[in-house]
């Protein structure tokens, strides 16, 4: 079973790309942030045609999130985090595949930091490590994963430019903290786990050729449960989606589970 993260920048704009990157490499799931449209404005019907099932949880013009399945309907169980500091905007959904639980995330970029967006990110790590913990309690196989916002270590492995970085929100001690802390409560990198060194980039930003440079980051992490960590085979970013006409500034960041 592949598994992927995809922070699709707009799936409107992007919708092309999607059904392309789909249709190549054949996703069982397939978790999208960043939709950047309205519920009633999902395109559903496209996903459908593609082959594959759809929930959802939208915000015109802005964040957005959607778990998608091949072959089948996600059985929605929440959206929004449980006490989100902020419900208006949609961050965080979560549904029933086969015998997965699969949460969809876009944690808070927190920029400028210091201030009251690096606290809003801050806060909503918090309840996201409150929420793994209770799902720890199911003992059922679960995968919480998305765009986290956080490059977890100074090592060029994750970051181009350490430097560079210095003053962003996902570079700060506080948010690596609370990335160390989902880890130590016994969440799985997956992405590092099966390539503990060299660069695994997922995100080229489209200013001052970082793209060309390879100057890219990483911030798209498949955190997965003792019970699906069991199950880890394989896991890998499809770089080359980066690099074609009208892509998004990440690229899709997968895995594969034992069935």
């Amino acid at each position: 079973m592949k598994i992927a993260t995809f922070n699709i920048n707009g799936i409107k704009a992007r919708l092309p790309r999607l059904l392309e990157w789909l249709e190549e490499k054949q996703p069982d799931i397939a978790c999208l942030q960043e939709i950047k449209t309205s519920d009633e404005t999902f395109p559903a019907a496209e996903i459908e045609a593609a082959g594959y099932g759809a929930t959802w949880h939208g915000q015109k013009g802005f964040n957005g999130v959607a778990i998608l399945a091949k072959g089948q309907q996600p059985i929605e169980r929440m959206k929004g985090l449980p006490d989100d500091p902020d419900p208006t905007h949609s961050r965080y959904i979560e549904a029933d595949i086969g015998d997965l639980i699969v949460g969809c995330i876009y944690l808070p970029n927190g920029n400028p930091q210091p201030g009251p967006k690096f606290d809003y990110k801050l806060a909503w790590f918090d309840r996201l490590i409150d929420h793994a913990a209770t799902l720890w309690t199911t003992e059922r196989p679960t995968i919480l994963c998305g765009d986290y916002n956080v490059i977890p270590t100074s090592s060029t492995d994750d970051t181009f430019s350490e430097r560079a970085m210095a003053t962003d929100a996902l570079t700060q001690p506080e948010s690596r903290a609370a990335f160390r802390r989902l880890c130590n409560a016994g969440w799985t990198d997956a992405l590092r786990t099966i390539h503990p060194h060299g660069p695994a980039y997922t995100f080229w930003d489209y200013q001052a050729g970082a793209w060309q440079r390879d100057a890219g980051f990483r911030i798209d992490h498949l955190m997965l449960s003792p019970t699906a960590a069991d199950r880890l085979l394989d896991a890998g970013v499809d770089k080359d989606t980066r690099g074609k006409e009208k892509a998004s500034d990440h690229a899709p960041t997968w895995i594969t589970l034992r069935d």
